[in-house]
């Protein structure tokens, strides 16, 4: 089936999407966090009548405006990908993700489109109530839209509420509810839009600080400064909680993920959680070497963390690749086998067809059927490992570690740290002498890029931690991809990371000089 697939297509078709997903992820955050905060502060203008509100919360959504429409075209361009680079995926799975992807299309990037007109060009034409609920329901549309997208990325990380059709070669949606409220899908929902109202809240911080720094609308600044400080901090311990979930999540369905997030190769009982580590430059996964060069651990909590039991075993890298008998788990030899029967099994069935060879199809396909005893058995043992059966090399069910092990890291050390800030500038910015802490307000600046990279870390963690999967166990990227020319994607490849610059490069440009043109002018008339 894939022997004539250029290897070169995959990792290009790979590279396009990352770039495509890496360049929208920048926008993203910080229209989902900024609605809100704009939605708040219009709040305070509605219930205060105070026209210096009004003219902080303009200036903030002319930003949000900005971002906003850059925002929208980079995930145009990344939904079409899943048609035009990854063909193989969209037909084995398309009716289940395709459902969550229009939903957002229809219901929520629906809501965004109808009601930020309002929003943007309705302060003089519609009363101050209906303006006011415009901007909440885009705020409420923006994170809508978010919610469907990570649902079907969950469902790719822990696909359930499906079957599978052998005469189709599919799997289609049997309860759609499982997809949505799946525990996979509320921690990853919960924990990404909260992260991204953390970066949208430390930006406002940031540009505020600059006015201060400037000696410029001191009032505006301190105002935005302690919306914002009280939201991220808020956002901040919310994400401490749901990442909390989501990494007991990746424990139980995607322990592979785990072991690279951890560096765990050998696997343990009361395994300590790695504070801090620098791990051994080359290592192999089966070369006996030590993971770190140096560490600082604390006892016991990845086992409680993982699986709520100090005690616990969590199987590492090796477990995972080799098996280990004592804890029940198989090897991926032994997984890559019963996935090449499982598509050999499809195989025979559809040659079955093709020669009316009604007894055999109908004996094949009985083990699709979940509602027999044949069928569970062939499904639970054989079926669930169907991915597998595309792979070679236990090797290959390896994520790259080191990035992995770093990103995550890197994010919790940063999601920590902004907490930290964030409690630090609700307790001075009320201080008569707050514009002397040249330290803080300096730091406040630094702290954007440190957001922006804590948040694509994240997403380098749950996209890269999973690979090689598309869909988890059960469709390798390897045969996800299109038969394409591999050219073709080098050339867009290029294109896109051409026109994707351009467009950060116009954002930071059009911002900045928004910035500096400050709240005065820079609101809507």
């Amino acid at each position: 089936m894939l022997e004539s697939l250029d290897l070169s297509t995959v990792d290009w078709s790979r590279g396009q999407f990352a770039l495509t997903a890496i360049y929208h992820w920048i926008f993203v955050p910080l229209t989902l966090g900024l609605s809100f905060i704009i939605a708040i502060m219009e709040t305070i203008y509605y219930k205060t009548g105070n026209p210096e509100w009004k003219k902080i919360t303009k200036f903030w959504m002319t930003l949000f405006g900005i971002n906003f429409a850059i925002g929208v075209a980079t995930g145009i361009i990344m939904e079409f990908q899943f048609g035009t680079n990854f063909s193989n995926y969209s037909w084995f799975v398309g009716d289940i993700f395709g459902a969550p992807l229009a939903i957002e299309g229809i219901m929520a990037f629906f809501m965004e489109s109808t009601f930020i007109a309002v929003m943007f060009f309705g302060w003089k034409k519609v009363s101050k109530g209906f303006h006011l609920t415009s901007t909440w329901l885009v705020a409420i549309g923006s994170n809508l839209s978010a919610l469907w997208i990570l649902v079907a990325n969950a469902w790719m990380q822990s696909p359930v509420g499906m079957h599978f059709n052998p005469d189709t070669a599919r799997n289609e949606m049997t309860n759609f509810w499982d997809v949505l409220f799946s525990p996979v899908a509320i921690n990853k929902f919960l924990h990404t839009i909260s992260s991204a109202y953390v970066l949208s809240a430390v930006f406002v911080i940031g540009v505020s600080a600059w006015f201060i720094i400037k000696k410029r609308e001191h009032l505006f600044a301190k105002k935005s400064m302690i919306i914002a400080a009280i939201f991220g901090l808020l956002a901040g311990i919310f994400v401490a909680a749901t990442g909390d979930g989501s990494a007991y999540e990746v424990t139980q369905k995607q322990p592979m993920k785990l072991a690279a997030m951890e560096g765990l190769y050998e696997g343990k009982t009361q395994a300590g959680l790695v504070a801090v580590g620098i791990m051994t430059p080359g290592k192999k996964y089966d070369d006996g070497k030590d993971a770190f060069v140096f560490k600082i651990e604390i006892p016991k909590m990845l086992s409680l963390l993982g699986y709520r039991n100090a005690d616990a075993f969590v199987p590492g890298v090796n477990d995972l690749a080799n098996g280990n008998q004592q804890y029940g788990l198989i090897s991926a030899t032994e997984k890559i086998e019963r996935g090449k029967i499982a598509i050999n099994t499809l195989r025979e069935y559809k040659l079955a067809k093709k020669a009316n060879d009604t007894l055999k199809a109908q004996a094949l396909a009985s083990k699709f059927d979940e509602k027999t005893s044949e069928g569970k058995a062939f499904l639970n043992d054989y079926f669930k490992y169907f991915g597998y059966g595309y792979l070679n090399n236990p090797k290959d069910i390896i994520p790259n570690v080191p990035l992995t092990f770093y990103s995550f890291h890197v994010m919790v050390a940063l999601g920590f740290l902004f907490i930290i800030f964030f409690v630090l500038v609700i307790y001075f910015v009320l201080k008569p002498d707050f514009e002397n802490k040249k330290w803080l307000l300096y730091s406040s600046i630094i702290m954007i890029p440190l957001a922006y990279i804590a948040s694509q870390a994240g997403w380098i963690v749950a996209e890269l931690g999973r690979q090689p999967w598309a869909i988890q166990d059960l469709m390798p990227t390897l045969a996800a991809a299109s038969q394409i020319d591999s050219n073709s994607v080098i050339t867009t490849f290029f294109l896109f990371a051409i026109i994707f610059t351009a467009l950060l490069i116009a954002e930071i440009k059009i911002l900045t000089t928004q910035i500096k043109i400050g709240p005065k002018d820079g609101g809507h008339k």
